[in-house]
């Protein structure tokens, strides 16, 4: 089956038959957020509708459950451990926060697979910073490179190990900058020697099969372009530097750090190496815009998602 280069949204509880159309044309995955979840009941029987209209059992349905301030199942799952306070606890005593960690994740796993969602994005791997944004906050582990590897390693193969993906986010790293993407485009003057030594250390060596792009513009490395319509923070610092291999999606295009307009924001991540588009606003004029017109994945992300839906499976 061909796919399209992109992850989109809908609007709310259940799906309606225009997004049932949208569905036709075969986007990549789709991801939820807190207006698609009413009761456990409910979300399973929207889930079920997508996979039925998709007809596939593997499809990829998408979740922000980081934990802490960023939760999509508050109303459903009681719990309330973010990143930071792993991390914390990893200074204090390593083996009982892996311990802990790898609990929370196996109880994570099993509500997801009742519910019928495949994909958390998570880890956070941004470093803190002296400055970092509150955005990004308890959201990481620490301000020690070394404890965000070594944590985010544990989150990825964790969760493979119970067979659910995960997103490595926001890549090559969100912790160096001082303000918010979703409202502004953040600019980052640090030499790509030290981020070479803090924010991107932590994504090196890790073997997820997805990540989600940073809209910061880094200076010192591409002074025109913000990373995800980056082809030089893409392909030296993504693919060679880092070494990441499988398959990049951006963050969403609807975010106020990208300056043009939907589509035209869609095509320009998409040229510059993202694999994948993601759309989080689930305006469907927009949703039909888009789809028509993002292409289908080429042969590398198709044969990266047959690597992703075997985890699966």
């Amino acid at each position: 089956m061909k796919k399209k280069a992109i992850i989109i949204s809908i609007k709310s509880f259940f799906l309606n038959k225009n997004e049932k159309k949208i569905l036709s044309y075969n986007p990549w995955g789709l991801i939820l957020f807190k207006r698609n979840i009413k009761s456990l009941k409910q979300i399973k029987k929207l889930i079920q509708d997508i996979k039925k209209t998709t007809n596939d059992k593997n499809f990829p349905i998408i979740i922000d459950e980081e934990g802490g301030t960023v939760s999509r199942l508050k109303k459903l799952i009681k719990h309330n451990l973010d990143q930071k306070s792993i991390g914390e606890l990893f200074k204090v005593d390593q083996e009982l926060a892996q311990k802990i960690y790898k609990d929370y994740i196996f109880d994570l796993c099993i509500q997801f697979k009742k519910i019928g969602i495949n994909i958390n994005t998570v880890p956070v791997l941004d470093v803190i910073r002296k400055n970092t944004h509150e955005v990004i906050g308890n959201r990481s582990f620490s301000n020690d490179p070394k404890t965000v590897k070594i944590l985010g390693k544990l989150c990825v193969n964790y969760y493979r190990n119970n067979k659910i993906g995960t997103i490595i986010k926001h890549i090559p790293g969100h912790g160096c900058s001082l303000s918010d993407s979703h409202f502004n485009l953040p600019r980052v003057n640090k030499s790509i020697q030290e981020l070479n030594k803090i924010d991107f250390f932590p994504f090196k060596s890790n073997s997820c099969k997805l990540a989600m792009t940073a809209h910061i513009l880094y200076s010192k490395i591409d002074s025109k372009n913000v990373t995800t319509f980056s082809k030089k923070v893409i392909q030296k610092v993504i693919r060679k530097k880092i070494g990441f291999k499988g398959i990049l999606i951006s963050d969403d295009i609807s975010m106020k750090a990208l300056k043009y307009g939907l589509l035209k924001n869609a095509k320009k991540a998409l040229s510059a190496g993202c694999n994948l588009v993601l759309y989080c606003s689930g305006h469907y004029k927009d949703l039909n815009k888009l789809i028509k017109n993002v292409p289908y994945i080429d042969k590398f992300t198709k044969k990266k998602t047959s690597e992703f839906y075997k985890i699966l499976s």
